[in-house]
């Protein structure tokens, strides 16, 4: 089964990803991984204070992918699964896609402040050569009834 992958983290356009993703799934039997990656920068303390900080971050994620899950179970009957890995999230990213054959799409939301996309969605378009599949951008301003229209 074809997944479309599509990254979990504290951005507002993330939410928009997971909704466009979800759709996409359930419209093309389809299935969706959601990735959440943990900065390596966020352990560098003692041993016993960076592993609470780990167990605290993978908590903080499983709560966070606990509400997309019910609602892509509930409204679009889409099972994700959650992928948590440690690292760079550029790297980690290319990684799963790497270790992953039935991922096909990689799903990412696009920042609409000033600053531009967001770090994620800049630094992904230019690695996006060497990917073998291809990224779907989706705009963080796009409302509810827009995304279904295009899914």
């Amino acid at each position: 089964m074809r997944k479309f992958l599509v990254v979990l983290d504290d951005s507002r356009e993330c939410l928009n990803a997971m909704r466009f993703a979800a759709m996409r799934a359930a419209h093309t039997g389809a299935g969706v991984t959601i990735l959440s990656v943990i900065p390596p920068e966020e352990f560098n303390h003692w041993i016993g204070v960076g592993e609470v900080m780990r167990e605290e971050a993978r908590e903080r994620i499983h709560a966070h992918f606990e509400v997309f899950a019910k609602w892509m179970r509930d409204k679009q009957n889409v099972d994700p699964e959650l992928v948590i890995r440690e690292g760079r999230p550029v790297e980690e990213i290319i990684e799963q896609v790497q270790e992953d054959p039935s991922i096909g799409v990689l799903v990412l939301g696009a920042g609409t402040g000033r600053k531009g996309p967001g770090p994620l969605v800049t630094q992904m378009t230019k690695s996006s050569g060497s990917l073998p599949i291809p990224i779907t951008i989706v705009p963080g301003d796009l409302s509810k009834e827009k995304l279904e229209a295009i899914t």
